[in-house]
Order: C-alpha cells, then structure tokens, then sequence
C-alpha cells in the first residue's frame, strides 16, 4: 500500500480549466490564467532587476520608467511576430474572419518577437532614462528567464504547445478536441510535456546567470549574451519535438530558426563585448544619472551665482593691506 501510494504517477494531467469568470456591474468578465502568469512574472523580473540595477548605483525603480516603454512594444512586437509566422493560419485558404490576427486575447505571441521589441524599447527607455542599455539588459537577464518560466505554466493550463506522443511517466494528458492533435491517434495518448521542459531548463539557466554574475567580466552586455545562448539552446530542442501547428522553412520550424539566430547574436555580442576590460564605471552614460538631474544646484547654472563680486571700497583696501591689529597682535602672541 505504501509503496503504491509512493510510486510515480502514471501521466500528467491537465487542468480542466483556464480561466475564470466573474460579473462586475451587469458586465461578464474572464481572466486567462495565462495572462495572470505572465503578469507575475513581469513583477518578479522588475522587482529583482529594480534590486540589482539600485546595487549598481542606478536610482530606485528607474526600471519602472524603462518598462513603461518596453513593455507595450514587446507585447505588440511579440504579436506581429507570431502572426507573421503563422501567416497561414490568419491569412491562408479557408480564412474568413481578416480581423483575426488582431485578437491577441484568443492567444498567439512568441518569446523571439517580444524580445525584438523588448531590446528596442529597452534602448528608447535607458535613452530616457541616461541608463547604459547594456547596464540594463545585464541586470534584467537572469530575471527574464524566470519570467519566462512562470509564463510556459499559462500553456500547460490552455492545453497547447506539447510535444511528440510518448510512453514516458511524466508524459502529458491532452482533453479532446484539440486541434494540434494528430488524426488518428487514440484517446489515451500521452504527449511530451515541452513546458515543463522548458520551465525546468530555464530555472537552471537562472542559477547559471547569478553565479556568472558575480564576475566583471559578464558585464557590458556579456551576461545578456548568455542568456541569448542559453534560452535559444534549450528553445531549439523543444521546438523540434512540437507538433503545434507552424510554418516550415527549409524544413525547420519558425521558431527553430528564431532560436538558431539567437545564439548566433548571443555569440556575436559576446565577441564584440569583449573589447570592454574591467568594471563599468557607472549603470549611467557619461553625463547621466541622479548627480546630473535637473533641479540639482551642483549641475544647474540657474542655481549658481556667477555675478562679479562686489567692488572694494578704499578704506577697506587699505584695512586690508595694513599690517595686524594691537588686538589682534595680543591675541596672536597669547
């Protein structure tokens, strides 16, 4: 009985809801998980990010100003990015709804797309806010694949994104009818967990970050870099054994070219960073930051006094060159 109750189970299962559904005012609401766990994660990533750029020297919750710039594009970005490599599914035969590549709450975003727009509206934020762009993608990188993370648990509550059919222990149970589904297969078939595998990879590459983080020579973008690589690396594995619906190029899935790109950039920064020796001198460019900020007196001219100093009259003229005082005299010889 006991060893029964100890052995491993024999699947897992899925949950059989993805949301949850509330009325405020006479008007019906539904709240996707998935969008709850992508939510969470943008929180934890800006909270612990916030913490390693104020140890770096940068203001507190400057990351909050970056964000309000990156975040809206990444979405948008990520959007454009999924549709334009699923373009079939939007636009192919058989398609009468032309609107539908707009409706982002029906889901359909990708990682490769939410980081193109994430790293342009990182440079716009951190030209804003005078932070080194590298600064920030360095303190933010370790805390993006957590974010990550916690956002691949929204997939496992919408049944979607598993791999290949399989026998293992941990393999997947998938409630029917689901499109990305193979025809033919038998109700009982279990599926490839790729979520897991990649929540699992990507809190392994969080270890990795931190502790490549201590040293000098992962900043200026370097730390970045890894994750690039890192990320891509595990992305090309899951990728291949997906069966969700994707265009195909060259026989490769979309994203499995995203991926390959990836760690090519990754590695390119790390060549090109590599010409930077020793510590940055400040998460700031030159010119930059809370000692410059206006309203400062020390680097504002309107609050300096750059008026001639008033003209000297003769007698003190005179009071000044003359030799010290009896009094003082007294006082000096005491």
């Amino acid at each position: 009985m006991l060893l029964s109750a100890l052995a491993l189970p024999a699947s897992i299962p899925s949950p059989e809801i993805n949301s949850f559904d509330f009325t405020m005012f006479g008007i019906p609401f539904s709240i996707k998980f998935y969008a709850l766990f992508i939510i969470l994660g943008i929180i934890i990533a800006t909270v612990a990010a916030n913490r390693t750029l104020t140890k770096r020297g940068a203001e507190p919750w400057v990351i909050v100003d970056v964000l309000l710039i990156t975040v809206p594009i990444s979405i948008i970005c990520a959007r454009l990015f999924h549709v334009f490599t699923h373009f079939g599914f939007y636009f192919g035969e058989g398609q009468t709804d032309p609107l539908a590549w707009l409706k982002i709450w029906e889901g359909g975003i990708a990682i490769y797309g939410a980081l193109i727009g994430g790293a342009i509206g990182a440079w716009l934020g951190c030209k804003w806010t005078g932070l080194r762009f590298w600064t920030f993608a360095d303190a933010i990188a370790p805390w993006m694949l957590l974010a990550q993370a916690i956002g691949r648990l929204g997939n496992y509550f919408n049944h979607e994104l598993f791999g290949l059919p399989t026998d293992v222990p941990w393999g997947l149970e998938i409630p029917r009818p689901n499109d990305a589904i193979p025809v033919g297969l038998s109700e009982d078939t279990l599926f490839h967990p790729t979520f897991l595998y990649e929540i699992i990879w990507n809190v392994l590459g969080v270890v990795v970050l931190l502790m490549l983080r201590k040293k000098i020579a992962m900043q200026w973008g370097r730390l970045f870099a890894v994750y690039l690589i890192w990320y891509s690396a595990g992305r090309v594995v899951w990728e291949s054994i997906r069966i969700d619906p994707s265009d195909i190029i060259l026989g490769l899935r979309t994203n499995v070219w995203s991926a390959i790109l990836g760690i090519v950039i990754g590695l390119v920064v790390l060549i090109v960073q590599s010409r930077h020796k020793g510590q940055e001198p400040s998460p700031y460019v030159v010119g930059r930051g809370p000692q410059n900020a206006v309203g400062s007196s020390a680097a504002t001219p309107e609050y300096v006094d750059v008026s001639e100093p008033p003209a000297q009259s003769t007698d003190d003229s005179e009071a000044a060159t003359s030799g010290p005082s009896a009094e003082t005299t007294k006082v000096a010889g005491a």
